[in-house]
Protein backbone atom coordinates (compact mmCIF):
# COMPACT_ATOMS: atom_id res chain seq x y z
CA UNK A 1 0.00 0.00 0.00
CA UNK A 2 1.35 3.40 -0.93
CA UNK A 3 1.43 6.13 1.69
CA UNK A 4 -1.30 7.94 -0.25
CA UNK A 5 -3.95 5.31 -0.61
CA UNK A 6 -5.50 4.92 -4.04
CA UNK A 7 -9.28 4.80 -4.22
CA UNK A 8 -9.18 3.09 -7.61
CA UNK A 9 -6.67 0.54 -6.35
CA UNK A 10 -8.84 -0.25 -3.35
CA UNK A 11 -11.97 -0.63 -5.43
CA UNK A 12 -10.12 -2.98 -7.75
CA UNK A 13 -9.12 -5.10 -4.80
CA UNK A 14 -12.73 -5.13 -3.60
CA UNK A 15 -14.04 -6.35 -6.92
CA UNK A 16 -11.41 -9.06 -7.06
CA UNK A 17 -12.32 -10.19 -3.58
CA UNK A 18 -15.97 -10.53 -4.55
CA UNK A 19 -18.34 -11.44 -1.77
CA UNK A 20 -15.53 -11.84 0.76
CA UNK A 21 -17.84 -12.52 3.64
CA UNK A 22 -21.59 -12.76 3.56
CA UNK A 23 -22.38 -11.28 6.94
CA UNK A 24 -25.64 -12.21 8.69
CA UNK A 25 -28.28 -9.60 9.34
CA UNK A 26 -28.26 -8.15 12.82
CA UNK A 27 -31.18 -9.53 14.77
CA UNK A 28 -32.25 -6.46 16.83
CA UNK A 29 -34.68 -4.23 14.96
CA UNK A 30 -35.12 -6.64 12.06
CA UNK A 31 -38.51 -6.72 10.32
CA UNK A 32 -41.03 -9.29 11.45
CA UNK A 33 -41.23 -12.57 9.58
CA UNK A 34 -43.69 -12.91 6.77
CA UNK A 35 -47.00 -14.48 7.67
CA UNK A 36 -46.93 -16.30 4.34
CA UNK A 37 -44.41 -19.08 3.77
CA UNK A 38 -42.33 -18.40 6.89
CA UNK A 39 -39.83 -16.18 5.03
CA UNK A 40 -37.51 -13.91 6.96
CA UNK A 41 -38.10 -10.81 4.83
CA UNK A 42 -40.95 -8.30 4.70
CA UNK A 43 -43.88 -8.98 2.38
CA UNK A 44 -44.13 -6.99 -0.84
CA UNK A 45 -47.52 -5.34 -0.56
CA UNK A 46 -49.69 -4.05 -3.39
CA UNK A 47 -52.58 -4.84 -5.65
CA UNK A 48 -52.44 -7.70 -8.12
CA UNK A 49 -51.18 -7.96 -10.74
CA UNK A 50 -47.81 -7.03 -9.27
CA UNK A 51 -46.29 -3.83 -10.66
CA UNK A 52 -42.64 -2.88 -10.87
CA UNK A 53 -41.79 -0.12 -8.42
CA UNK A 54 -44.51 -1.02 -5.93
CA UNK A 55 -42.87 -2.22 -2.73
CA UNK A 56 -42.11 -1.43 0.88
CA UNK A 57 -39.73 1.48 1.32
CA UNK A 58 -36.09 0.37 1.77
CA UNK A 59 -34.74 0.29 5.30
CA UNK A 60 -31.78 -1.30 7.11
CA UNK A 61 -32.35 -4.49 9.07
CA UNK A 62 -31.24 -2.74 12.27
CA UNK A 63 -32.89 0.65 12.57
CA UNK A 64 -31.48 1.73 15.94
CA UNK A 65 -29.88 5.16 15.83
CA UNK A 66 -26.20 5.81 16.47
CA UNK A 67 -23.40 3.46 17.41
CA UNK A 68 -24.25 0.32 19.37
CA UNK A 69 -20.89 -1.42 19.85
CA UNK A 70 -18.31 1.35 19.41
CA UNK A 71 -17.47 3.80 22.14
CA UNK A 72 -17.03 7.46 21.14
CA UNK A 73 -13.24 7.04 20.91
CA UNK A 74 -13.55 3.84 18.87
CA UNK A 75 -16.07 5.44 16.52
CA UNK A 76 -13.72 8.39 15.94
CA UNK A 77 -10.90 5.97 15.05
CA UNK A 78 -13.09 3.95 12.66
CA UNK A 79 -14.46 7.04 10.93
CA UNK A 80 -10.95 8.36 10.38
CA UNK A 81 -9.55 5.01 9.22
CA UNK A 82 -12.26 4.04 6.74
CA UNK A 83 -12.28 7.61 5.47
CA UNK A 84 -8.66 7.12 4.41
CA UNK A 85 -9.25 3.64 2.98
CA UNK A 86 -12.10 4.81 0.72
CA UNK A 87 -12.05 8.62 0.59
CA UNK A 88 -14.59 10.71 -1.27
CA UNK A 89 -13.31 12.09 -4.55
CA UNK A 90 -14.46 13.36 -7.95
CA UNK A 91 -16.08 9.97 -8.61
CA UNK A 92 -18.44 10.24 -5.65
CA UNK A 93 -18.80 9.65 -1.93
CA UNK A 94 -16.48 7.47 0.09
CA UNK A 95 -16.78 5.19 3.10
CA UNK A 96 -18.06 7.93 5.42
CA UNK A 97 -20.79 8.99 3.02
CA UNK A 98 -21.73 5.33 2.53
CA UNK A 99 -22.16 4.84 6.32
CA UNK A 100 -19.45 2.17 6.46
CA UNK A 101 -18.67 2.92 10.15
CA UNK A 102 -22.30 2.16 11.04
CA UNK A 103 -22.15 -1.06 9.01
CA UNK A 104 -19.04 -2.23 10.90
CA UNK A 105 -20.58 -1.25 14.23
CA UNK A 106 -23.68 -3.34 13.59
CA UNK A 107 -21.68 -6.34 12.41
CA UNK A 108 -19.46 -6.28 15.49
CA UNK A 109 -22.53 -6.06 17.70
CA UNK A 110 -24.05 -9.14 16.06
CA UNK A 111 -23.21 -12.77 15.35
CA UNK A 112 -20.26 -11.92 13.11
CA UNK A 113 -18.55 -9.72 15.70
CA UNK A 114 -18.99 -12.32 18.42
CA UNK A 115 -18.03 -15.25 16.14
CA UNK A 116 -21.22 -16.97 17.24
CA UNK A 117 -21.10 -19.53 14.41
CA UNK A 118 -17.33 -19.99 14.26
CA UNK A 119 -15.24 -22.73 15.83
CA UNK A 120 -13.19 -20.81 18.39
CA UNK A 121 -11.63 -23.64 20.44
CA UNK A 122 -8.15 -25.19 20.36
CA UNK A 123 -5.81 -26.81 19.61
CA UNK A 124 -3.77 -23.69 18.85
CA UNK A 125 -0.85 -23.71 16.45
CA UNK A 126 0.86 -21.11 14.26
CA UNK A 127 -1.56 -20.59 11.34
CA UNK A 128 -0.70 -21.06 7.70
CA UNK A 129 -1.32 -18.24 5.23
CA UNK A 130 -3.92 -20.40 3.49
CA UNK A 131 -6.02 -20.86 6.63
CA UNK A 132 -7.61 -17.42 6.79
CA UNK A 133 -8.73 -15.96 10.12
CA UNK A 134 -7.10 -17.87 12.98
CA UNK A 135 -7.13 -15.45 15.92
CA UNK A 136 -8.28 -16.65 19.31
CA UNK A 137 -10.13 -13.34 19.63
CA UNK A 138 -13.50 -12.64 18.07
CA UNK A 139 -13.63 -9.84 15.47
CA UNK A 140 -15.27 -7.55 18.03
CA UNK A 141 -12.45 -8.24 20.50
CA UNK A 142 -9.82 -7.66 17.80
CA UNK A 143 -11.27 -4.25 16.97
CA UNK A 144 -11.57 -3.17 20.61
CA UNK A 145 -8.07 -4.26 21.58
CA UNK A 146 -6.40 -2.97 18.40
CA UNK A 147 -8.02 0.46 18.46
CA UNK A 148 -7.03 1.00 22.08
CA UNK A 149 -3.46 -0.14 21.44
CA UNK A 150 -3.08 1.96 18.27
CA UNK A 151 -4.36 5.09 19.97
CA UNK A 152 -1.96 4.46 22.89
CA UNK A 153 0.93 4.09 20.44
CA UNK A 154 -0.04 7.23 18.53
CA UNK A 155 -0.37 9.19 21.76
CA UNK A 156 3.18 8.25 22.79
CA UNK A 157 4.61 9.19 19.40
CA UNK A 158 2.58 12.35 18.75
CA UNK A 159 2.31 14.20 22.02
CA UNK A 160 -0.83 12.66 23.46
CA UNK A 161 -3.08 12.95 20.42
CA UNK A 162 -5.22 10.16 18.96
CA UNK A 163 -5.22 8.55 15.52
CA UNK A 164 -8.43 10.36 14.58
CA UNK A 165 -6.74 13.75 15.21
CA UNK A 166 -3.66 13.07 13.09
CA UNK A 167 -3.40 14.82 9.70
CA UNK A 168 -4.32 12.58 6.75
CA UNK A 169 -0.74 11.87 5.65
CA UNK A 170 0.18 10.64 9.14
CA UNK A 171 -2.98 8.53 9.30
CA UNK A 172 -1.93 6.95 6.00
CA UNK A 173 1.51 6.22 7.43
CA UNK A 174 -0.01 4.45 10.43
CA UNK A 175 -2.31 2.38 8.20
CA UNK A 176 0.63 1.46 5.98
CA UNK A 177 2.57 0.31 9.04
CA UNK A 178 -0.36 -1.82 10.16
CA UNK A 179 -0.72 -3.43 6.75
CA UNK A 180 2.97 -4.26 6.48
CA UNK A 181 3.12 -5.43 10.11
CA UNK A 182 5.94 -2.95 10.72
CA UNK A 183 4.09 -1.37 13.64
CA UNK A 184 3.92 -3.49 16.77
CA UNK A 185 0.97 -2.97 19.11
CA UNK A 186 0.31 -4.80 22.33
CA UNK A 187 -2.04 -7.78 22.31
CA UNK A 188 -3.06 -7.85 18.62
CA UNK A 189 -1.37 -8.87 15.37
CA UNK A 190 -1.45 -5.65 13.34
CA UNK A 191 -1.69 -7.54 10.05
CA UNK A 192 -4.74 -9.42 11.32
CA UNK A 193 -6.44 -6.20 12.37
CA UNK A 194 -5.68 -4.31 9.17
CA UNK A 195 -6.86 -7.22 7.02
CA UNK A 196 -10.11 -7.35 8.99
CA UNK A 197 -10.59 -3.59 8.83
CA UNK A 198 -9.99 -3.44 5.07
CA UNK A 199 -12.26 -6.43 4.40
CA UNK A 200 -15.11 -4.99 6.48
CA UNK A 201 -14.69 -1.55 4.90
CA UNK A 202 -15.03 -3.01 1.41
CA UNK A 203 -18.02 -5.10 2.52
CA UNK A 204 -19.73 -2.06 4.02
CA UNK A 205 -19.16 -0.04 0.85
CA UNK A 206 -20.52 -2.67 -1.55
CA UNK A 207 -23.03 -4.71 0.50
CA UNK A 208 -26.78 -4.37 0.16
CA UNK A 209 -28.02 -1.30 2.09
CA UNK A 210 -30.11 -3.60 4.29
CA UNK A 211 -26.90 -4.25 6.27
CA UNK A 212 -26.53 -0.56 7.17
CA UNK A 213 -23.76 0.43 4.74
CA UNK A 214 -23.72 1.44 1.06
CA UNK A 215 -26.01 4.33 1.96
CA UNK A 216 -27.93 5.64 -1.04
CA UNK A 217 -26.20 2.78 -2.92
CA UNK A 218 -23.06 4.88 -3.33
CA UNK A 219 -20.86 1.84 -3.93
CA UNK A 220 -23.20 0.31 -6.48
CA UNK A 221 -23.63 3.56 -8.37
CA UNK A 222 -19.87 3.95 -8.57
CA UNK A 223 -19.39 0.65 -10.42
CA UNK A 224 -22.72 0.58 -12.26
CA UNK A 225 -24.06 -2.43 -10.35
CA UNK A 226 -27.86 -2.83 -10.85
CA UNK A 227 -28.50 -4.56 -7.53
CA UNK A 228 -31.49 -6.83 -7.02
CA UNK A 229 -33.58 -5.84 -10.02
CA UNK A 230 -35.97 -8.63 -10.99
CA UNK A 231 -35.46 -8.56 -14.78
CA UNK A 232 -32.45 -7.73 -16.95
CA UNK A 233 -33.93 -9.13 -20.15
CA UNK A 234 -34.11 -5.82 -22.07
CA UNK A 235 -30.38 -5.22 -21.52
CA UNK A 236 -28.89 -8.63 -22.30
CA UNK A 237 -27.93 -7.68 -25.85
CA UNK A 238 -26.74 -4.16 -25.05
CA UNK A 239 -23.03 -4.81 -24.90
CA UNK A 240 -20.50 -2.19 -23.77
CA UNK A 241 -23.26 0.20 -22.72
CA UNK A 242 -23.72 1.62 -19.21
CA UNK A 243 -26.72 0.30 -17.32
CA UNK A 244 -29.28 3.15 -17.46
CA UNK A 245 -31.47 2.36 -14.44
CA UNK A 246 -30.77 3.15 -10.78
CA UNK A 247 -29.78 0.21 -8.54
CA UNK A 248 -32.32 -1.58 -6.38
CA UNK A 249 -31.60 -3.15 -3.00
CA UNK A 250 -33.21 -6.23 -1.51
CA UNK A 251 -35.90 -4.08 0.12
CA UNK A 252 -36.27 -1.48 -2.63
CA UNK A 253 -34.52 1.78 -3.40
CA UNK A 254 -34.68 5.36 -2.04
CA UNK A 255 -36.93 6.53 -4.89
CA UNK A 256 -39.66 4.22 -3.55
CA UNK A 257 -39.63 5.79 -0.10
CA UNK A 258 -42.88 7.64 0.66
CA UNK A 259 -42.32 11.17 1.95
CA UNK A 260 -44.45 13.75 3.73
CA UNK A 261 -45.00 17.36 2.70
CA UNK A 262 -41.66 18.35 4.24
CA UNK A 263 -39.78 15.72 2.25
CA UNK A 264 -39.19 13.49 5.27
CA UNK A 265 -39.57 9.67 4.96
CA UNK A 266 -42.87 8.29 6.20
CA UNK A 267 -43.35 5.06 8.10
CA UNK A 268 -42.14 1.87 6.38
CA UNK A 269 -44.83 -0.37 4.91
CA UNK A 270 -46.67 2.16 2.74
CA UNK A 271 -47.38 1.15 -0.83
CA UNK A 272 -45.47 3.42 -3.19
CA UNK A 273 -44.71 3.74 -6.88
CA UNK A 274 -41.75 5.11 -8.82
Amino acid sequence: METKLSRRGLLGAGLAAGAAGALPLAAPGAPEQSARGGGAGPDIRGDMPWQEGAADAPFPADRRAGYIYFTAAEAAFIEAAVGRLIPADELGGGAIEAAVPLFIDRQLDGEYGHASRWYMQGPWAPPLKTQGYQSRMTPAEVYRSAIRAIDDMVAKQHGGTSFARLPPDQQDAVLKGLESNELAIEGVDTKVFFTLLLQNTIEGFFSDPVYGGNKDMIGWRLIGFPGARYDHGPFVDRHNQPYPLPPVGITGRPGWTPRDEDGQPKEVGTKTHV
